[in-house]
């Protein structure tokens, strides 16, 4: 972005403090001072802290320009321009929508229980190929991180690949608002935030948000295997319908699929001749594959561009990613998020994988699951056989359910289980047995932090 103080101020309303004669421009907005970057705005949020209290820092490192609260109980800085508002999260959002319409790209949102990130990546990548594109960073999918994406983009963005996150009713009704797409994507229904949303209706009820500002004519695509999704579009209205899945009476299916060692090739019943590839294992990934040559279709994207951007997209760190570690072993790294649904659909691409080693793998609490985590994490159990995956490692205190469940199906010297805080010996414990020709695999929530047991074993 590039827009100077006085644009900004009157985008949002805002009273400019200690302006000078030069007219400032700024080039980004960041709620970070410790990462914020020269000719930068900074956005002081409260969180566990108040962002007012890094406004300095935030000076220091780059910031030319900052929000200031109205009724903020801290001293307003001297050396700075300010810009006075009544809300510096509502500000931002608000100075968002602002630089959305004057960029004015397409815009396709996409959200799920599970595959948004790597339906993200992959649509992004295919209209790569014919427009200038701003996708998601990260996880930055939710209240504050959705306004920061818009604002991160560049004067000439042609279309916003945009992914939303969910763990409440209304959240995504306030993001479809927000950006009011002219495609918008549901990858699945599954179990995810089901402690707050309590059944997977609910959950599809707080999805389907995300068609609330669709605008007439647009497009609404989604996973038509899911009759919660088929039950719910039936009642829009003005609203172009596409589905993807695996059952043939979607408009997009895959009539065959074949594996390879780190990747996956496919074709589907609109290029009956024409053999697509994704770098990645798991038929699941094959829909999310399936939702971004829907989209490519709309924008009338020659198929050959399709493969070709299907084959190389950049996939978003901790997504179903194999990475080799120190003894030369293969590690299929999925860590980012975890729920029921996503558990089972790995462990089957895991173990179809073939390998001369043996297979292990290292599971961590699935979150925010409620009176249901008992239960759920216990069900894991029918997927796990020894024939199958000679060792399990758990780690987290909602696991033990399934340790418990696994006692009666694995030998003692071949199950494990660890309290959240012990990855330490976890790691020396699972180092220990690792041999230069197993694969492993690392699947659970976030806030497991499996990405740190992935660092101990790449060294």
């Amino acid at each position: 972005m590039k827009m100077s103080l006085q644009e900004i101020a009157k985008a949002v309303n805002a009273e400019i403090l200690n302006k000078n004669d030069q007219d400032i421009t700024v080039e980004e907005v960041s709620f970070d001072s410790r990462k914020i970057g020269v000719n930068s705005l900074f956005i002081p949020l409260k969180g566990e802290q108040d962002g007012h209290k890094f406004i300095e820092s935030a000076i220091n490192n780059g910031a030319v320009a900052t929000f200031f609260e109205n009724k903020s109980e801290f001293e307003i800085p001297k050396n700075i321009p300010i810009l006075k508002v009544e809300n510096a999260l509502e500000s931002l959002q608000k100075l968002s929508r602002y630089y959305l319409k004057k960029i004015n790209p397409e815009v396709i949102a996409i959200t799920g229980s599970n595959g948004k990130t790597t339906t993200k990546d992959m649509v992004a990548s295919v209209l790569s190929t014919k427009f200038n594109v701003t996708k998601t960073n990260g996880n930055f999918n939710n209240e504050i991180g959705v306004p920061i994406t818009i604002l991160s983009m560049k004067p000439s963005t042609e279309t916003l690949v945009v992914e939303f996150g969910m763990d409440r009713p209304g959240q995504l009704n306030f993001l479809s608002k927000l950006v009011q797409p002219d495609v918008a994507i549901i990858t699945m229904i599954g179990e995810a935030h089901i402690e707050f949303f309590k059944t997977r209706d609910k959950i599809a009820d707080a999805k389907m948000e995300i068609t609330n500002a669709l605008k007439t004519q647009s497009f609404f695509i989604y996973n038509g295997d899911e009759h919660l999704l088929n039950d719910r579009a039936k009642n829009l209205n003005d609203i172009l319908i596409r589905t993807f899945g695996k059952n043939t009476d979607n408009n997009l299916y895959s009539t065959s699929i074949h594996k390879e060692k780190f990747n996956t090739l496919f074709t589907t019943n609109k290029y009956a001749d024409f053999e697509f590839e994704i770098p990645m294992i798991g038929e699941y990934n094959v829909n999310n594959a399936l939702a971004a040559i829907m989209v490519g279709d709309l924008y009338e994207i020659k198929k050959e561009d399709i493969k070709s951007a299907l084959k190389s997209f950049d996939l978003t760190e901790n997504r179903t990613e194999w990475i080799i570690g120190a003894k030369d072993e293969k590690i299929l790294s999925d860590v980012y998020n975890s729920n029921p649904t996503a558990v089972k659909n790995v462990l089957n691409a895991f173990v179809a994988e073939p390998t001369n080693g043996h297979k292990i793998i290292v599971l961590g609490d699935m979150l925010e699951l409620g009176d249901a985590s008992a239960e759920l994490h216990k069900g894991l159990a029918n997927d796990i056989n020894p024939a199958e995956i000679k060792s399990v490692y758990l780690i987290g205190n909602e696991i033990l359910p399934l340790y418990n469940q696994l006692k009666n199906k694995y030998a003692i010297s071949d199950i494990h289980y660890y309290k959240k805080d012990d990855m330490d010996s976890l790691y020396h414990d699972l180092n220990d047995e690792i041999e230069p020709k197993d694969y492993v695999l690392l699947k659970g929530s976030h806030g497991i932090h499996l990405e740190k047991l992935l660092d101990m074993l790449k060294k």
